[in-house]
Order: C-alpha cells, then structure tokens, then sequence
C-alpha cells in the first residue's frame, strides 16, 4: 500500500476508486465499505484510494475555537489506522493535512481541485452522512451531480448494523470508555489494539524491584506513546502482546496519563501504554524490547486509572492487577477447553 501526505506527487495513481473519511478505529462498517470499494475498483482497472485527515477535522476546529470538548477522543493511532486500511486490501491512502485552506474550500473547489484534478476519481463512495466542502455545504446530491457532469460515478453505503446495532466510531468509543471490550471487539471485528516502538521511560520498574524483594527486575513494562491527548480508551486491561517472539505473551496494561507519577517526567506527561508482560522472555535481555515495533490487544478491562500515594502502594497494586489479570487468563484458558470439548462432542 502506497502511502501520501497531500496528493501532488509523482508516484500517486493517475484515476482511482476513491473514499473519503476520518476511518478512526476501520471498523466493520468502514470494512464493508472498503471491501466493496476494491471491488468497483477492480472492475475499472484502477486503484482503490482512501482520502483521510491528520488532524481529525473536529480536532482542528477544537483548536481553532479553543474548545477542546469538542475534540473527539481518538480510538486509534495513524499507524494503527493505516496498518489495518492495507490489511482491508486498499492500494493508496492520500493523507490530507486538515488546516485552515482545506477548512475554507469550496464544495466546487474540493470537486474539481482535489477529485478530478488532483486523483483522476473515476468512483466516489460515501457514507449515507456524508457531507464536505467549507461548512459542510457540500453533499451527496451535489456529488452525485458533479459525478454526472465530470464523469465518474458516485454511490452511497447505507449505515451497516451488527444484531441491530449501527457500527460507526461513535459507538466504538461510546464501548471503549465504559470498559466493554467484548463489544468493542464485535465492531472492529477484532481485539482492540495500539501498536507502535517501543520507548524508554523512567525506568521505574526497576526502582519497584527494591520494594519487591525476590521478584528480579519488578515491574519491567514496555512503553508505547499514544500521540493524541484524548485516548478513547483509559484505565487497566489485560492484554497480550505481540512481537516479542513466536507466540503472543500475557501482560497487564496502564493506557492514559499514569496518575502516580511525576507529570513532568521523560514522557512529558503525555499518554502512554504501558505494558507488563507476566513472564519475560529471557532471550531478550533487559534492554532487548526497546526500539521493536510491538502490537498490543486490549483484551479486558480490569478498572480505572487509581492514583498511589507511594512506590509501596503502587507495588501492591500493580502485583494485585497482575493477579486479576492471570485469573482472566486462566478463565479465558477454562472456556476455551470447555468449548472445545463442546465442540468434540
């Protein structure tokens, strides 16, 4: 998959099938659409395309309000978002900065500027909300007439439902803030996940091991930084984590801002996920996950952020989060056998 921020360069398609959208979290409506979008792609011989913003353009006028209420929280990362648009089978994804030019553009000017002229569009597929262009006076009738008149084909994907529930952003994070984790993963049609390189903290794990006589190295955790200030997401999970090895490895995560510490810590106090894995492969060495790129799968909520007034408290407390979470991995083991049992049977 070819990868472009903004759409004046030499290596972009010269027509494609095209979609436009924010796409946070490639849920299993966005799934749908893309599924179907590389089909009328292939249909016309040419590539299929997702436009996308970097900021969300709620982000933008969050800022330039100076509202920041009105900023969505973001279910995922860019990289995250781009990874799964080319695991859904899309060719190129043009990436447009949302900034104060793009905001002010006419609907017309949107059309001929950056559909017809900038992509070579020879099919636009929307969502049944879709709107665009300064004010959002654009919509799907006007697409659809400018289609006509310049060429390409436009289509509408009506709201896609799973057991009578309309899949869209709003209801996966609505899932992600109160912690249900099953139902998020029935509208992605996946684990919920955040991926990215490993980081270096403060080390504090390591100052744990002192409080934890006979545990080794502590609490040793791998740091990924989430890059918006508004997760969708927060608190404590079991997770698993995958790149370390051949197999995923068990753990126990803290998503947000980590209450507990120094805000002004190496981290800057932005959010952070970090992650313990409950038994570390020796062949890493204690310096051997720092730099890999690492996915890890929120799998089950096990509360909220808490703060602790003492490195002895928060020993005691991520030692107890490690205990709930091997117990749900135990139950998980439990019903996995029981079904499979079912199963033979």
């Amino acid at each position: 998959m070819k990868i472009f921020r903004g759409f004046h360069h030499p290596g972009i398609a010269p027509a494609c099938a095209l979609t436009i959208g924010n796409f946070d979290g490639v849920h299993r409506g966005h799934q749908a659409m893309l599924a179907l979008l590389n089909n009328e792609a292939a249909h016309r011989g040419v590539d299929s395309c997702v436009m996308t913003f970097e900021p969300h353009p709620r982000d933008y006028f969050a800022g330039a309000l100076k509202k920041p209420e009105l900023a969505p929280a973001r279910i995922a990362t860019l990289r995250d978002k781009l990874t799964e648009l080319e695991r859904c089978g899309v060719r190129q994804v043009v990436v447009l900065p949302f900034d104060a030019r793009l905001a002010a553009q006419s609907p017309q000017t949107f059309i001929d500027q950056v559909l017809v002229d900038g992509l070579g569009v020879r099919y636009v597929l929307v969502g049944d909300d879709f709107r665009f262009g300064a004010k959002r006076a654009g919509d799907y009738p006007m697409l659809d007439a400018a289609g006509q008149a310049r060429g390409f084909d436009v289509a509408r994907m009506m709201s896609y439902e799973v057991h009578g529930l309309r899949v869209s952003s709003s209801a996966v994070r609505e899932a992600l803030s109160q912690g249900r984790m099953d139902d998020v993963a029935r509208l992605l049609g996946r684990p919920y996940s955040i991926s990215g390189h490993v980081v270096h903290g403060r080390k504090l794990g390591r100052q744990l091991a002192e409080t934890r006589p006979g545990h080794g190295d502590g609490f040793r955790t791998l740091n990924l930084r989430f890059a918006h200030w508004k997760p969708a997401a927060s608190g404590i999970f079991a997770v698993r984590v995958h790149g370390l090895g051949d197999a995923p490895l068990a753990g126990v995560a803290n998503l947000g801002i980590r209450p507990s510490l120094d805000p002004g810590d190496v981290n800057g106090g932005r959010v952070l996920l970090e992650t313990h894995c409950l038994d570390w492969p020796d062949s890493l060495g204690a310096e051997g996950a720092y730099g890999k790129i690492i996915r890890v799968d929120l799998l089950h909520k096990l509360h909220d952020e808490l703060k602790y007034d003492s490195l002895d408290a928060l020993t005691a407390g991520i030692a107890r989060d490690c205990d709930d979470a091997r117990a749900f991995f135990a139950s998980m083991h439990a019903e996995t056998h029981r079904q499979t049992t079912r199963d033979r049977i």
